[in-house]
């Protein structure tokens, strides 16, 4: 059995949906209610739901049936001020879960965060120690805190991973609402107005709508998830980039869904925000050595294969009136 936190969300119902390919038992934890919210585990196949406070008493008493956790639960609210709140959260409650698997000798993979690169200035290192990473709000220091403190321990989990996720986008992740992915707005953007809205570039190196980023489809991110679940334990623990190592931008990102939509482009570029200027991020690329030399053999999608993926299988038909679905 595989325990699955933040298994009504967006990263970890897609873990949940490719256990269940792979006939794995798993074990939903998350928030009360959390799936009567999202509906993300509809249609998936779970062996119960726990609520993520009840999930410390569970695994005490049943850790003999459970093989590993994947704790994709998390306040991922970059606006979040709340320091107590997030540090309980991210933190505290993720230190909690280590020291079970710790105990119980499971394996333990969790989300940490490309956030804790803060503005790219460092790079995107995976293989140094992250103690210089400056993280640029309160989400991305919780990360960079339980990251810092899981390679202080002697105790660990036979095998544990740290995963920094880069831009991932995919299928269910329409209850994130502003926080859903650039792909998510882009599309309904299009949908509704025939035309996206792009950022102009007030830096010198990059032309409007240049910026770029790693952008990476979920399944892909899933799949560097399930590699850590059965990769060997020796000399494989640590921090781990999950990106595509590749950096793309915007503007490619934006035509990657007109095509996928059949539309001709229409870009409209508009000023960047005052309080962004100065402060935007203009370039993220993982560095994936690392992942690679674990044995991760995974074929990412490219861009354009993944927004096909996702607009024509998944945004379309979620957003096609009953009766009226293509054929």
């Amino acid at each position: 059995m595989i325990i699955v936190t933040g298994a009504a969300g967006f990263i970890g119902s897609n873990v949940v949906a490719a256990l269940n390919v792979h006939g794995a038992e798993v074990l939903a934890v998350d928030t009360p209610g959390a799936d009567a919210k999202t509906g993300n585990l509809a249609g998936l196949k779970i062996r119960g739901y726990v609520e993520k406070d009840a999930i410390f008493a569970w695994l005490e008493k049943n850790h003999a049936r459970v093989d590993g956790v994947v704790h994709m639960g998390a306040c991922s609210d970059t606006t979040e001020t709340n320091r107590d709140y997030m540090m309980s959260t991210n933190y505290e409650y993720t230190r909690s879960l280590w020291n079970l698997c710790t105990g119980y000798r499971k394996r333990f993979v969790y989300a940490s965060s490309a956030a804790t690169y803060g503005d790219g200035a460092l790079g995107y290192n995976d293989r140094e120690h992250p103690a210089k990473l400056k993280p640029l709000n309160l989400y991305g220091e919780s990360k960079q805190l339980f990251d810092l403190w899981a390679l202080e321990q002697s105790a660990t989990p036979p095998l544990w991973a740290g995963l920094k996720f880069f831009n991932v986008f995919g299928p269910r992740e329409q209850h994130k609402a502003r926080m859903a992915s650039v792909v998510f707005h882009f599309f309904h953007q299009i949908q509704k107005t025939g035309k996206a809205r792009l950022f102009k570039s007030d830096h010198p190196d990059y032309p409007d709508g240049g910026q770029m980023r790693d952008f990476i489809y979920v399944k892909d991110a899933v799949a560097a998830v399930l590699h850590f679940l059965h990769t060997p334990a020796t000399g494989n623990n640590g921090l781990y980039n999950v990106g595509t190592g590749v950096a793309r931008s915007y503007r490619d990102l934006t035509l990657g869904i007109f095509n996928a939509l059949g539309h001709v482009p229409h870009i409209d570029y508009i000023a960047m925000p005052d309080d962004l200027k100065g402060r935007y991020q203009y370039f993220t690329q993982a560095e994936t050595a690392k992942l690679l030399a674990s044995g991760f053999a995974h074929t990412f999608h490219t861009l354009e294969d993944g927004i096909a993926d996702y607009v024509r299988k998944h945004l379309l038909l979620e957003n096609t009136p009953r009766g009226n679905a293509a054929t």
